[in-house]
């Protein structure tokens, strides 16, 4: 099999397969949110998560025996997918269910695309080539007005519980976006072994918590939870895992990023119709204020624009 990470193939311009998988990603990634929203209605975050990152692992590991991989043996590579399994995985995961029994899914979605705000600034502190430029700064600057305008609104109205869950699902983006600089170090493993890796150290790290805290064989979810927790571990996990990896050599990281813009529509989408959810106009100011920061992040826009500027003689 092809490696991902060493495919130098990159095709910046996607046909509509590429557009169909990018979409689709975007519908189970945000679907994520709603498994979870059905799911905290019965079951405490540590069994919600430890489920969903030992069912995903599990299929996983069934996809790399399907491709002809296997998972590292020496003990400096799970040294460092237990650090990558807490980072990406068990704390942010956690974190989200956890601020999800506090705010709507959609909301937590919308938060979550924080992620590349917190890379950038990230990288521009921890890593040598990745310093902020005027259109980043702009973005980060943006972002956090929108993030303002969210958390900003409950803490002044006094809605306490909802300004600790957002903070949590904050957190949790911040999380993923260290992840992201940590996860460099594996530029020489395939990605689909990283992503198993990972998910096998969080459900390790997860058990003994979930054992302890949650007791889950006393738990006693009915069907539709059930569903859910499969849901989350089956489509938006392992097969989401396995489409971004398939999408990634193919169209860039930079096409991938479209993703966190759509996420947060189809979270909303299914929120509102499935789980009665209903979003405040700040929550939709502060969506505007993020989508605008990740915009000039991307750099897309700003490019044609000065492509599109008429040439002084």
């Amino acid at each position: 099999m092809t490696d991902p990470a060493h495919t130098s193939q990159v095709n910046p311009t996607m046909g509509i397969r590429e557009w169909g998988l990018i979409l689709f990603l975007a519908l189970i990634w945000g679907g994520s949110f709603f498994f979870i929203g059905v799911a905290v209605k019965e079951l405490p975050p540590f069994t919600i998560v430890w489920a969903r990152v030992t069912l995903a692992a599990l299929i996983l590991v069934g996809i790399l025996k399907l491709r002809g991989l296997t998972l590292p043996r020496d003990l400096s590579t799970w040294g460092a997918f237990m650090v990558m399994g807490c980072l990406n995985n068990a704390l942010p995961f956690c974190l989200i269910v956890w601020g999800q029994t506090r705010i709507p899914s959609g909301l937590a979605s919308i938060l979550n695309a924080t992620t590349p705000i917190f890379g950038v600034i990230l990288a521009h502190f921890l890593t040598q080539g990745e310093k902020l430029t005027f259109n980043r700064g702009a973005g980060v600057l943006l972002g956090w007005i929108g993030v303002t305008l969210l958390i900003g609104v409950d803490a002044v109205t006094g809605a306490g519980s909802a300004v600790l869950g957002q903070v949590a699902v904050l957190v949790a983006a911040s999380l993923y976006a260290v992840a992201t600089i940590y996860g460099r170090r594996f530029k020489d493993l395939n990605p689909m072994v990283v992503a198993t890796g990972m998910l096998s150290a969080a459900s390790i790290q997860l058990l003994p918590l979930t054992l302890f805290a949650d007791k889950p064989w006393l738990l006693s979810p009915g069907t539709d939870t059930l569903m859910a927790l499969a849901g989350l571990a089956a489509v938006s996990t392992a097969l989401a895992y396995t489409i971004y990896f398939y999408l990634l050599p193919r169209v860039g990281p930079t096409n991938v990023l479209l993703v966190t813009f759509l996420i947060p529509v189809s979270a909303i989408s299914l929120g509102v119709m499935f789980l009665n959810e209903s979003l405040g106009w700040n929550a939709f100011a502060g969506l505007a204020g993020i989508f605008g920061g990740l915009l000039l992040i991307d750099g897309r826009i700003t490019a044609r624009f000065k492509k599109t500027k008429p040439q002084s003689a």
